[in-house]
């Protein structure tokens, strides 16, 4: 998958001091000058799942050279093991090879482990530095960036964690060709985001070259990370902490959360929840007048393109999915706030969505 005629790129999440980049391109785990300027130290933990570990682990170690102290902590896999729980596996190989304030920990895997290490990062002693080495196109343009670190509560996703700057991102395109279809679908998720509510241009590429996407096409792979990329560190530089504007990367997210924690995390993953919402988005914006029927026909059909979901749990209620929207953290003073579309390339916060019309949909949106 490697394309060696083109280098790897670099791009920067603006943070005054807190800046680091984003560093994309084949063939970069392994390869020292990646790595090593982002340690703060000689002590290094490598955190990743059982899944990646027997792919990239030795591959990542390469890269670290002779001098430091690593250690290294192979977790379970699946999105139903980001739990306390499993943090605490990581501060207590931390405190059990007794790492100072200066150490550094590298989250290898996907959005599980890269959020779990996060969170770890921020609490141990009170903060230490970590990188994010990505290896799923959903972590690549999504999860990895923007500094959002936590775990999972069974009544909601996300509900613990923390805001924590990583000190560097580096994403190794070649691992994408380990990624199960399943999981590319789910990350094509977030790519399509993007298009939807910041750049229709990219939309209607994202359109063009859905195929090529699945079919792992390196060119067409990399200039989708590398715009993802640009936009949520565009918009993580405008709102770091989501007071306003950040909040319009969660399209879909306040639907899909909802079945995740109702099916249980991990047996819908988290882009096919996502997918599923942001047609339910979609769908309520054109009742709200914003999207006309053609449009709505257009964000389905790139979502089915993709390979994701176009109906609900079929075990789902309305009740189900109000009781846990109601507990989404965006929500304000107990008023349900949701992202829609104004149009396509362009979304908006909306807390005023009339009881009625929002029942209405989810009564009648296709169940499978």
């Amino acid at each position: 998958m490697s394309d060696s005629s083109k280098g790897p790129c670099t791009l920067e999440v603006a943070l005054g001091s807190r800046s680091y980049p984003i560093h994309i391109g084949p063939g970069l785990l392994g390869d020292p000058q990646w790595l090593s300027p982002y340690l703060t130290g000689r002590q290094v933990m490598v955190v990743t799942n059982e899944t990646v570990a027997p792919l990239y682990l030795s591959r990542l170690r390469q890269g670290l050279g002779d001098d430091l102290e690593v250690r290294e902590l192979v977790l379970p896999d699946g999105e139903a093991t980001k739990t306390l729980a499993s943090v605490e596996r990581i501060w207590d190989a931390l405190l059990a090879a007794g790492f100072n304030r200066r150490c550094t920990l590298i989250a290898l895997g996907g959005g599980v482990i890269g959020d779990m290490v996060g969170f770890a990062a921020a609490c141990y002693q009170r903060g230490v530095a970590f990188v994010q080495v990505p290896t799923t196109l959903l972590a690549q343009v999504d999860s990895s960036v923007g500094g959002k670190t936590g775990v999972n509560h069974p009544r909601g996703k996300n509900m613990i964690g923390a805001f924590w700057q990583p000190r560097a991102v580096l994403v190794d395109t070649d691992t994408l060709v380990t990624l199960p279809p399943r999981e590319l679908s789910a990350g094509l998720a977030e790519v399509i985001k993007y298009g939807l509510i910041r750049d229709a241009d990219f939309l209607a590429w994202l359109e063009a070259e859905m195929e090529a996407l699945r079919g792992l096409d390196a060119a067409a792979l990399t200039r989708a990370i590398e715009r993802s990329c640009t936009l949520k560190a565009q918009i993580v530089a405008e709102d770091e902490t989501e007071q306003n504007v950040r909040a319009l990367l969660n399209l879909g997210h306040t639907f899909g959360h909802a079945i995740e924690a109702h099916q249980g995390y991990g047996n819908w993953l988290h882009g096919e929840a996502v997918g599923a919402g942001m047609l339910m988005a979609a769908e309520l914006s054109c009742r709200l007048g914003w999207l006309s029927d053609k449009e709505v026909a257009r964000v389905r059909a790139v979502i089915e393109a993709a390979g994701l979901p176009l109906v609900a749990p079929s075990d789902m209620s309305v009740e189900d999915f109000l009781t846990i929207m109601r507990l989404d953290k965006k929500n304000l003073d107990s008023h349900l706030r949701l992202i829609l579309l104004c149009t396509l390339g362009r979304a908006c916060i909306h807390d005023e969505t009339p009881a009625d019309t929002l029942i209405d949909l989810l009564e009648n949106f296709p169940r499978r």
